[in-house]
């Protein structure tokens, strides 16, 4: 099935880039499989820029736009990415009503950020440049980013291991891409292509010394970045030596197709070794190359002085690449596109609603009694606070314990009112999670994957509460993406949080994987019971409940949080001093 993908870069498109090169060489290679491909980026050329405007007034969007020029953002700036450059993104999002957006190195303050936080379809993420992962500084801005990302990529091992320092997560692999058709190896010429980067000048001078030794051997020192040192050519060699530029790959092959070695700067661009092999090169890259430059001369020299050692180096490399070209990529992130998408529920439109002939009652599905530690509500008040607010069910959920569900139930038997018992398990390092309707107690402390295997074990609901409230400890994002199966109801209005903004997050994350929606005023005195409730039809059981909560409606109901808090606290004060 053909999809509407948008491809976004931080880097600017009017400048020579690797990450750029990785994201043209893609999306030709996904247009050529039939799939719509928008690339947005950045630029420095005023006439992209008077495109991109166009194209955002009109909402024609054609393969690449220009959304903002491409001002350098310092990491640690205060002021952050400007508020233009967030609502540029959005407009063009917004028209391109895309099924996937894939962002790029978004550890660059830049564009592929702000595309993964707005975007409210399919996210992928790919790593590309590992110098550049200091966006956002503060974990809980990244651990934000990381809950919008479906899947995370890399084009290497290593940068996967670096990324994952800074973003978390479950990384997949996939090449870098090289357009084997344009680099496709050609008559091969006594020629060596050394390439000069700030790092690397010692490599470059260990093989032109080693070039003296090779009378009929020719070189081209080659700049592959814009800012890459230009190097001094010994007299002896210059009419054998020839520095070049080839910021693109279409300059690099030009100079690679033709060449016998190539010897890579240890700190230089990281695809021009895959552009070698792919031309048919024997390359050289010595383990320690950087701190023992010498073992380039060595390893040049023999490549030059045996033929059959270079064909072998060479031919391995080719094959080790034949599989790594934009047309290969391109298949995998079909597959990967198709399975994050298949992460998305998708509930089927009925003609009629199974409930509709049941009354309308308002329901809290999150609160606590003095069986929690934290907590002064009896349950017999409970139960005659919660029929005089008007509520047609409440969910107890006591923290780590099981008896004040249980007996507010007994306290509920032969009333309108229904009690849903509940219990607000500790995890060991992911937060808490709610299981509704259960039967016994379940141990505090257990990882989040066992505690609602527990739940599942009694048949119950695993309703996560708070998912967002980075006041407290709450599960990681990828502990969210990899449980959304089991996940039944996600909490996405809870009334005693600190930000609203918490509540708004969990509830975009709802929507954007079909969750159920869950709503409840986490209560601990009982002027807070009922702030936050659904409007949903009258259930019975625990089936029952979750078709009702599919046309439910989340109220809210808020009072001030410091009068609740100071009403807890007064509360607890008379506790002790009644204990004392």
């Amino acid at each position: 099935m053909a999809l509407r993908i948008c491809l976004v870069t931080p880097h600017a498109w009017s400048v020579p880039h690797d990450t750029n090169e990785h994201v043209a060489g893609v999306a030709d290679a996904l247009r050529a499989r039939g799939h719509a491909v928008i690339v947005l980026a950045p630029s420095s050329r005023s006439a992209d820029l008077l495109a991109g405007r166009r194209a955002l007034q009109t909402g024609v969007l054609d393969d690449i736009v220009a959304v903002s020029r491409a001002v350098p953002v310092s990491p640690r700036s205060a002021v952050g990415i400007p508020i233009g450059v967030r609502a540029s993104v959005a407009t063009a999002l917004g028209h391109g009503n895309f099924d996937v957006v894939h962002g790029f190195d978004p550890g660059v303050p830049g564009l592929s950020y702000v595309a993964l936080l707005e975007a409210e379809t399919t996210t992928l993420a790919t790593f590309i440049d590992p110098e550049r992962l200091g966006f956002p500084p503060r974990r809980t801005h990244r651990d934000r980013l990381l809950a919008r990302i479906d899947t995370l990529l890399a084009t290497s091992d290593e940068v996967a291991a670096r990324a994952g320092d800074r973003f978390p997560g479950a990384y997949t692999v996939v090449p870098a891409g090289i357009d084997l058709e344009l680099f496709a190896p050609t008559q091969k010429a006594k020629r060596v292509v050394i390439e000069t980067s700030a790092g690397g000048r010692a490599v470059v001078r260990a093989s032109l010394r080693a070039l003296r030794a090779l009378g009929d051997w020719e070189a081209i020192v080659l700049r592959t970045g814009r800012l890459a040192a230009r190097p001094s050519i010994p007299l002896r060699l210059r009419d054998r030596v020839h520095v070049r530029t080839g910021l693109t790959g279409d300059a690099r092959a030009q100079i690679l197709r033709s060449a016998a070695i190539v010897v890579p700067s240890p700190d230089g661009l990281r695809r021009l070794r895959d552009e070698a092999a792919a031309a048919g090169c024997a390359v050289v890259d010595p383990p320690d190359l950087a701190s023992q430059p010498e073992l380039a001369a060595a390893a040049l020299l023999r490549f030059a002085e045996d033929e059959k050692a270079r064909g072998k180096d060479a031919a391995a490399r080719h094959a080790s690449v034949s599989s790594s070209g934009f047309a290969d990529v391109a298949e995998q992130l079909e597959g990967l596109y198709a399975s994050a998408q298949g992460r998305r529920r998708t509930t089927k439109r009925q003609e009629a609603e199974p409930l509709a002939d049941r009354e309308w009652i308002v329901v809290d599905l999150h609160m606590h009694t003095n069986h929690s530690h934290d907590c002064s509500i009896d349950p017999a008040e409970l139960v005659e606070h919660a029929e005089a607010e008007n509520l047609g069910a409440i969910a107890v959920t006591d923290h780590n314990v099981f008896s004040g569900a249980l007996e507010t139930v007994e306290l509920a038997r032969g009333r309108d009112l229904i009690v849903i018992p509940g219990e607000e398990v500790k995890t060991d390092r992911d937060g808490e999670v709610i299981g509704l309707f259960l039967h016994e107690e379940i141990p505090r402390g257990m990882t989040f994957t066992d505690t609602v295997a527990a739940i599942r074990e009694q048949d119950g609901v695993v309703y996560v509460p708070h998912p967002f409230d980075r006041m407290h400890s709450i599960p990681s994002p990828a502990t969210l993406h990899h449980h959304l199966p089991e996940i039944d109801v996600l909490e996405v209005y809870n009334a005693r949080l600190l930000f609203d903004a918490y509540n708004d997050e969990a509830l975009r994350f709802a929507r954007k994987y079909g969750l159920l929606a869950g709503a409840g005023s986490d209560a601990h005195v009982l002027q807070g019971v009922g702030t936050g409730a659904l409007r949903m039809r009258r259930f019975d059981g625990p089936e029952e409940f979750l078709v009702s909560l599919r046309t439910a409606s989340v109220l809210r109901r808020p009072k001030s949080l410091a009068y609740l808090q100071s009403l807890k606290w007064v509360a607890q004060m008379k506790e002790r001093v009644a204990g004392s």
